[in-house]
């Protein structure tokens, strides 16, 4: 059984989010139309937000004491609009960690700390994503949750909505 640490990232892990952004979008630089800035990086421009919306909320993931991942939370759903609803904005668990379940325990404490009305968006391009958050939101709520296809700015997501009752 593995250490997991969902740790609330300070101003001075901005550097460290930003690199493991850089993987997190690298994975999807297969399937995606992304390039590469001038400086060599991908970038993610909204990052510096979280430290300064309190509506954002930026966690670092360690296990077993070690680097391995990060979650970006928000307030305020990207699908309706509707402010009161949390959504995972960003998840990210690095390879090395993948398939041992850690990724649910990971998502089950975000949950747990934010009750209320949660969208998980997932990419039509991310078929592995789908059935992750299909599994780990599933296993939180105790019923099968399915997703509902949604076209948005010209993009196609599965979108999980479930509800937060635990503290």
């Amino acid at each position: 059984m593995s250490d997991i640490e969902v740790i609330p990232a300070t101003p001075d892990q901005q550097p460290i989010l930003a690199n493991l952004l850089e993987l997190y979008v690298y994975d999807f630089s297969e399937s995606l139309d992304l390039e590469l800035g001038a400086d060599g990086r991908f970038g993610y421009k909204k990052l510096p937000l979280y430290w300064r919306e309190p509506n954002r909320h930026p966690f670092l993931v360690k296990v077993d004491g070690k680097i391995a991942g990060l979650v970006l939370v928000k307030r305020g759903s990207e699908i309706s609009g509707d402010e009161t609803t949390w959504d995972m904005a960003e998840f990210f668990v690095v390879r090395r960690h993948r398939r041992h379940g850690i990724g649910t325990d990971i998502a089950q404490e975000i949950w747990r700390r934010y009750p209320g009305h949660w969208e998980v968006r997932v990419m039509e391009s991310n078929p592995a994503g789908r059935k992750f958050w299909e599994r780990a939101t599933s296993k939180f709520t105790g019923k099968p949750i399915r997703s509902i296809q949604i076209e948005k700015g010209g993009k196609s997501w599965h979108v999980f909505s479930f509800e937060s009752r635990h503290t």
